[in-house]
């Protein structure tokens, strides 16, 4: 393991702005940012010369299917892809099999990820009906939050109960994030779509799961929030409409906060035609202008973090005839290469892209000495070349499901290296980081 980097000559983004400087880190920690840093011999050197580091990726939205799902994924092969995706830290939700839906099988999750993580991880407690006592006990310097399945889910992990829903906005000590699609509304969608026989197909998938259904879950879970004064994230906005219900700004000092996913960024309901049940995901990928819509709210702060809700499925399940195939889509090992096409389609800058995928996360999670190229900070880094183009292959897919929505599309960049904890953990051709490099997250407990 080398105790010292020197990384020279970068363009580094961080805290908006980009200016030529050097990096050294000394024991998985950046040392010293400084716009000339010589070489003493000890180090070892890497000319960034025409390349932009960046603060890794903080991916607060993942399903890595382990424990039980591990045909689709696991820890081990999910954090690898997301390694190579530039994305260094990353938080996973509950709902495995069995679901986390206790203090014990979450820290059973952290074990896994001990012994097989190349990112550096936390794992959310899944919220039920009945299990508000274990989200009490949640300590939130340790763990990342509480996930609210509040529709578009199975099993005990779907929380619809008004009273469950109460205690758990008025007793949960950490993050509050949620899932929010109204039942009832897709019920009665559904209901109607198939008034006369007809079988669903993958074009309904936007109209069963509408607007209307997001908009009354989501703004149920905000006047929660604001009753109670819970802090609250509201993963995966896909409507318009639903950015009303957020503020513009800053995210530093909101207790209501607001997410979007780079496929929501990327697709659009045009592309069911072409990609099918691959890009059936919930809440659904909806219409152009809500697309647009997001894209704005970016700008203007009402959005305030992008992640990937990396959901991976095999190819025999997505195969399936709509009704039946899973929803969700493998996003990880190509997310930040999709933002920065959206960089070169001028739909946002280099800049937003570090602050909505590094700046933000570490800011609305309390993330210890993460999100930011500063001194004392762990160096978590992503070094890109913004002139390169990567195409999607078999090849060179790693999740274990083997595919992804992009497969043939090539990228206008590249990802040249990645450093976890200042080892290098992907050298720009393939994933040499071990679990060894990666640490469980920690967060300063105020929300």
């Amino acid at each position: 393991m080398s105790k010292k980097v020197l990384i020279k000559n970068a363009q580094i983004v961080n805290e908006g702005q980009t200016a030529t400087s050097d990096v050294l880190i000394i024991n998985g920690r950046i040392e010293r940012v400084d716009a000339s840093i010589s070489s003493n011999g000890t180090e070892e050197v890497i000319d960034a010369s025409g390349l932009h580091l960046l603060p890794g990726m903080i991916d607060d939205q993942v399903h890595f299917r382990e424990p039980g799902l591990t045909h689709k994924g696991n820890i081990a092969s999910e954090s690898r892809a997301a390694v190579a995706g530039g994305i260094t830290s990353f938080m996973e939700m509950p709902n495995v099999n069995p679901s986390t839906t206790t203090i014990e099988a979450l820290e059973k999750k952290f074990d896994i990820a001990r012994e097989s993580s190349a990112a550096n991880y936390s794992f959310y407690l899944g919220a039920t009906e009945e299990n508000v006592e274990e989200i009490k006990r949640l300590d939130p310097t340790r763990h990342c939050g509480v996930k609210v399945f509040m529709g578009a889910s199975t099993g005990n992990l779907l929380v619809e109960d008004e009273k469950a829903l109460e205690e758990i906005f008025a007793g949960a000590p950490t993050l509050i994030v949620t899932h929010c699609e109204k039942g009832p509304i897709i019920a009665q969608n559904q209901e109607r779509l198939t008034a006369n026989g007809r079988e669903l197909v993958i074009q309904d998938h936007p109209v069963l799961r509408d607007a209307a259904a997001c908009y009354a879950s989501s703004s149920y879970a905000v006047s929660l929030a604001e009753k109670y004064a819970s802090n609250l994230h509201v993963l995966h906005i896909t409507t318009k409409k639903e950015l009303d219900l957020f503020q513009p700004g800053p995210v530093l000092g909101k207790a209501i906060t607001a997410e979007a996913c780079v496929h929501h960024l990327w697709f659009c309901d045009e592309d069911y035609t072409e990609k099918g049940n691959l890009i059936k995901c919930n809440p659904a990928v909806k219409s152009p202008e809500d697309r647009a819509g997001l894209i704005a709210a970016l700008s203007d702060g009402r959005i305030d973090i992008i992640a990937t809700d990396h959901a991976p499925h095999t190819w025999e399940e997505k195969q399936t005839a709509y009704p039946n195939a899973p929803a969700g889509l493998p996003l990880v090992q190509h997310a930040l290469p999709t933002l920065f096409d959206q960089v070169k389609n001028n739909n946002m800058t280099l800049e937003q892209v570090v602050e909505k995928t590094a700046h933000n996360p570490a800011i609305r999670y309390g993330v210890v000495d993460r999100g930011y190229i500063r001194e004392g900070y762990f160096a978590d880094l992503v070094l890109v070349d913004l002139n390169a183009t990567y195409k999607v292959s078999a090849e060179n897919i790693l999740y274990h499901c083997g595919w992804s929505p992009f497969d043939g599309h090539t990228f206008s960049s590249k990802i040249m290296g990645v450093w976890v904890n200042g080892q290098l953990a992907f050298d720009g051709k393939q994933v040499v980081g071990t679990a060894e490099s990666a640490k469980r997250l920690e967060f300063t407990g105020k929300r």
